[in-house]
């Protein structure tokens, strides 16, 4: 996994989309199952800001930034369907956004702005990964496997997580979505 360095009075972050239960335990096992060494380290998700390292002293900054960004978003509705690859480019299986898309791109786009203003090394496509850092067999066994997955819930709210020093990331903070939708 790519981690940014984090210094003495750091702390390293991202925000996502937690996967309620039951869809998020299942997939945790399943991500398990497929041998990837982080199914126990990172619960399953969509990320809408990865890995970032902050000033401790910087962390009112950011949440009430977060606060700003989820009083504009409502609520909504995710599905996830089917399996998809980032192969050549990345070794990663990840379980498909088949809607709410663009609810979480501009999500991530809010996230992204202000005092966690950020480069992306890649463009952002929401997802769920299920296997990654396996090699090739596990990643077509969770292919075939997670094509017939399908999952549906209600987005309200996003989580800040924390990395702690044992490489868990944890929910530290939810943010709830309380903006008013278009329709």
């Amino acid at each position: 996994m790519n981690l940014p360095e984090r210094g003495p009075s750091q702390v390293r972050i991202g925000i996502a989309i937690e996967i309620p239960e039951p869809f998020g335990p299942a997939l945790q096992e399943a991500r398990a199952a497929f041998g990837d060494p982080f199914a126990g380290d990172i619960p399953p998700h969509i990320t809408l800001l990865g890995p970032t390292v902050v000033d401790e002293s910087a962390l009112d900054e950011v949440y009430a930034h977060l606060e700003r960004v989820t009083t504009q978003a409502a609520p909504f509705r995710v599905i996830l369907r089917g399996s998809g690859t980032f192969r050549p480019v990345s070794p990663v299986v990840f379980v498909i956004v088949a809607q709410g898309i663009a609810e979480c791109e501009e999500l991530e786009g809010a996230v992204r702005s202000g005092v966690l203003d950020q480069e992306l090394r890649f463009n952002y496509h929401p997802h769920v990964t299920v296997a990654h850092e396996v090699d090739d067999e596990a990643l077509d066994l969770a292919f075939e496997e997670m094509a017939g997955f399908e999952a549906a819930f209600d987005v309200t709210g996003i989580y800040l997580y924390e990395h702690g020093d044992d490489g868990v990331w944890r929910p530290a903070r939810r943010f709830e979505l309380s903006g008013l939708s278009d329709g």
